[in-house]
């Protein structure tokens, strides 16, 4: 099973997303999506799991939870937008990620792309997909791509939007 990570388009439906999506199934938003039509797009690809971010606006609001628990391939994931990283937690982040820790937790935001694994909350894979949109700091546009087989994730591929030619790259194996 593969799942699509993504964040920070803020409203940018990069041409790109639906053929390196292509064949996921499921599609992770983490935030700051800057327009519905986004979602909708992505629902053309795969199921998506989507949170709001800071930047979304009242409707988007009303039809995003701020944090999503749901079950993938027999990993729990728990996506939220601002949560800072490993080591700098945004407020009680930590907290509550050592009260539960899931096997996957995804966040945005920071627009910085961050694969790793927390050994003090049971080795749970931290991922922050960087930013798919136009908007920001980031000069490299990302998303990713999870591989989960019999329950554990096995791989993630960081796929450079924009590239020339695009060429995915792995990342190192995730199982530790």
């Amino acid at each position: 099973m593969q799942l699509g990570i993504l964040a920070d388009t803020h409203g940018y439906f990069h041409p790109e997303l639906v053929d390196v999506l292509d064949g996921v199934d499921a599609i992770v938003h983490a935030g700051d999506v800057g327009d519905l039509a986004i979602l909708d797009g992505l629902e053309a690809v795969a199921p998506v799991h989507a949170v709001y971010g800071n930047i979304d606006d009242a409707d988007t609001r009303r039809r995003l939870p701020e944090q999503k628990r749901f079950s993938f391939g027999g990993l729990s994931v728990w996506v939220e937008h601002i949560a800072g990283r490993p080591g700098r937690w945004q407020a009680n982040m930590g907290e509550r990620l050592a009260a539960d820790p899931p096997d996957v937790f995804i966040c945005g935001h920071s627009h910085i792309l961050r694969i790793e694994r927390v050994a003090e909350l049971n080795n749970m894979l931290f991922v922050n997909p960087g930013a798919a949109g136009r908007q920001g700091f980031h000069q490299k546009k990302t998303c990713l791509r999870l591989s989960v087989i019999d329950g554990k994730a096995t791989n993630v591929d960081v796929i450079h939007l924009d590239a020339s030619p695009r060429v995915a790259k792995p990342s190192p194996e995730t199982d530790a």
